[in-house]
């Protein structure tokens, strides 16, 4: 895991370096082609009647389609720029390597990357609609943790949501489904009395049964199909969040309802 997020932590570096360069570009694109548009349009309105030449040149390149779309096509090349630059930056946040001692973290950055490298499993697909999320944040001050590890945990966590879901979603049809929307609930909140940040992640999919619920932060069990899953996640989750940090991870479910998992973690 440590050898994936310095691979993940490079590749997030190299692409940064010439997206800077691309957007700062395009910054000064977009200034450039403005001021030769308000030039284009002072000049028209100086020289009403440029010529049949030029009158056929201005028709042959649809003129005041470029002049209205060119902007918009400037502007979307800057969105997705920015979308990248969004990705990358989750991408750093999510391989954060993790030092010797537990460094402040703000939870709520390591829950947003995770999401957003994600996504792809989130959007609606030819069988459901897209998987909502919905996150309601408390006031989380910095955690001491290990960033690293407790982003794994959320990955663990989420994506396991997401397949429960899909799970859940076989013999529907799309409008049964859309009627009923899949969903994906992410609660923090601060227990002042115990001195504990509270994260709870909770999904609308098929459940767990209570026999594989004892079972299920057992090392290698797993109910998936061959080839879908190793039975270490939650595990692995189990041995972050309490012999790493000295916290609690526990699992609330019914069948045919859903499942929550709740991380309780030191706040000092």
């Amino acid at each position: 895991m440590a050898t994936v997020g310095q691979l993940t932590a490079g590749v997030a570096h190299e692409i940064n370096n010439p997206l800077g360069f691309i957007l700062g570009n395009l910054d000064c694109a977009s200034d450039y082609i403005q001021d030769m548009i308000n030039l284009l349009n002072l000049y028209r309105q100086t020289f009403p009647q440029p010529g049949e030449k030029i009158e056929e040149e201005m028709e042959a390149i649809e003129l005041d389609y470029l002049l209205e779309d060119l902007p918009k096509t400037i502007d979307s090349m800057k969105q997705g720029t920015e979308r990248i630059a969004e990705i990358s930056k989750s991408m750093r946040t999510f391989s954060r390597g993790d030092t010797i001692a537990k460094v402040p973290f703000n939870i709520h950055e390591g829950i947003d990357s995770t999401l957003l490298i994600l996504k792809h499993r989130l959007k609606a697909n030819e069988n459901r609609p897209e998987i909502q999320v919905r996150k309601n944040y408390g006031n989380l001050p910095e955690i001491n943790c290990y960033p690293g590890q407790l982003n794994q945990v959320f990955m663990n966590l989420i994506a396991n949501a997401i397949d429960a879901i899909d799970e859940s979603n076989f013999g529907k049809t799309f409008t049964e489904i859309k009627s009923a929307p899949n969903q994906i609930s992410i609660t923090t909140e601060i227990d002042n009395a115990k001195q504990q940040a509270i994260i709870r992640i909770e999904d609308n999919g098929k459940g767990i049964s209570e026999s594989v619920k004892q079972k299920i932060f057992e090392h290698l069990f797993t109910t998936k199909g061959v080839g879908k899953g190793t039975g270490n996640g939650l595990s692995i989750s189990r041995q972050i969040v309490v012999e790493k940090h000295e916290g609690k991870i526990t699992c609330t479910s019914e069948l045919g309802t859903g499942t929550e998992f709740v991380i309780s973690l030191p706040n000092n």
